[in-house]
């Protein structure tokens, strides 16, 4: 079976949701070609040479974009079988299965897309018709990533530090969440579970790609120390091979704090910053969120990593039904307080909340009676804010950000314009931050996060 995997959207890494699967898929026997469109130009030949088209749907953008790259091929030739996967497959069924695509597959979906395969060659029992399958299961050491035919490293994100640009490579050391947060859709899908990579699959990843230039890694797991005792085995033995790699990683607030003891080795393990997801100093909003921290914890964790010599990277969500004109004022004055103008890509200023079908804020809007009517096209229920002035703010924020990025103007300048007119919003009149706030000597990659 010659099988086309695709890529739209993948946050400025090469794609683990293409490698990984391409290996499972070779090893039972099938052919196997990946396209990344994040990078690379659709390919018509491509899709002329497939007998079966996957596509890659870890996050909201990648499958709005996946669903537009399906119905083109679904255009050109309507008897193509199509496969959803990744977190976002089990979205929206109702639209998407039977139109978009055939088959859909959340959760650990390697086995599932050889199952596919299996069955579009008349092998193997037929799937559940009409829904997607969720597989949560514990399934055998699965076989390195497979990055051949990939796009090389070069063509991705950048590790920015020291005023040079280093090759940056991509890892996950395990899938899922322990937690519960009620905005996230990983809790949609995992349910709590957590799901390891093996040691050596994970340092077999990193090998091939520091053979192919990287000297940094990205440890993509939603969380690197849910389970702290294998992150630490892996970063140990990472250190112990390559000694001069960097590499950095996303952790919840709460663990941040939790795991204070394990940041010092982290430190001399080559740990340059942590991606943790803030969301809002509003603690009301945490709360309601279960993000499981406050502000004051969010302040603590940022003195905590510093002391060891490590950036955090905070991303917001601070535009909720929730969300007052002075909840986004303090937001700003927090990131001025703590030195974080730097660390902070402008987008998360302007991040307005995604409520997919399933998440767990469904009842929680319903019940208030913020949750509107449901848009299968954006993939999320709709919802306005009790004050109209917050969703006006949004909008102009988001238009103020595109047009600074797309000017190529300094992060310090992007930031003092959004704090100005947030405050002008609010009716702050607070004194400027300082005039020298910047991204210089603060480790970043060249891509700002955004899902």
């Amino acid at each position: 079976m010659r099988v086309l995997l695709v890529s739209t959207y993948e946050l400025g890494h090469q794609p683990l949701n293409l490698a990984a699967p391409a290996a499972a898929l070779r090893a039972a026997g099938h052919e196997v070609r990946a396209l990344d469109t994040s990078v690379e130009p659709w390919s018509d030949e491509l899709v002329g040479w497939a007998e079966a088209v996957a596509f890659s749907v870890p996050m909201h953008t990648a499958m709005r974009l996946a669903l537009r790259a399906a119905a083109a091929v679904r255009a050109a030739r309507p008897e193509l079988p199509i496969c959803l996967y990744g977190l976002y497959a089990a979205v929206s069924q109702g639209h998407t299965l039977g139109g978009f695509a055939d088959h859909a597959v959340a959760g650990e979906y390697e086995p599932g897309l050889v199952a596919w395969a299996a069955r579009l060659e008349g092998v193997g029992p037929s799937a559940p018709a009409g829904r997607a399958v969720i597989d949560l299961g514990r399934h055998h050491p699965p076989a390195p990533p497979d990055r051949a035919g990939l796009p090389p490293l070069e063509r991705y994100a950048r590790l920015a530090v020291g005023g040079e640009e280093r090759i940056a490579g991509y890892v996950e050391a395990s899938r899922g969440c322990v937690h519960h947060c009620r905005h996230c859709p990983i809790p949609v899908v995992y349910d709590g579970r957590l799901r390891i990579v093996p040691e050596d699959v994970v340092l077999a990843d990193v090998e091939a790609q520091v053979a192919a230039g990287a000297r940094h890694i990205t440890f993509g797991d939603p969380d690197f120390l849910n389970g702290p005792h294998h992150s630490m085995r892996v970063v140990a033995a990472l250190h112990r091979r390559w000694p001069e790699l960097t590499f950095d990683c996303t952790v919840k607030v709460e663990h941040i704090l939790r795991h204070a003891d394990l940041w010092p080795e982290l430190a001399r393990s080559g740990c340059l910053f942590v991606v943790s997801a803030f969301e809002s100093v509003s603690d009301g909003t945490l709360e309601i969120l279960d993000k499981g921290h406050t502000a004051a914890d969010a302040a603590a964790a940022v003195g905590l990593l510093r002391r060891h010599g490590i950036e955090i990277r905070p991303s917001f969500l601070p535009f909720t039904p929730w969300t007052t004109l002075d909840d986004v004022a303090d937001l700003v004055d927090f990131v001025a307080a703590l030195d974080l103008a730097g660390n902070v890509d402008p987008v998360q200023y302007t991040v307005r909340l995604l409520v997919p079908e399933g998440s767990l804020l469904e009842p929680v809007l319903r019940e208030s009676g913020a949750l509107g009517a449901y848009d299968a096209g954006r993939l999320t229920w709709t919802w306005k804010s009790a004050d109209p002035a917050v969703d006006e703010l949004q909008t102009r924020l988001a238009a103020l950000v595109e047009g600074a990025q797309t000017a190529g103007e300094p992060i310090g300048r992007i930031y003092r314009r959004v704090r100005a007119a947030v405050h002008t919003a609010a009716g702050r009149h607070a004194a400027p931050p300082d005039e020298t706030c910047t991204d210089e000597g603060r480790p970043r990659l060249t891509e700002p996060w955004f899902c």
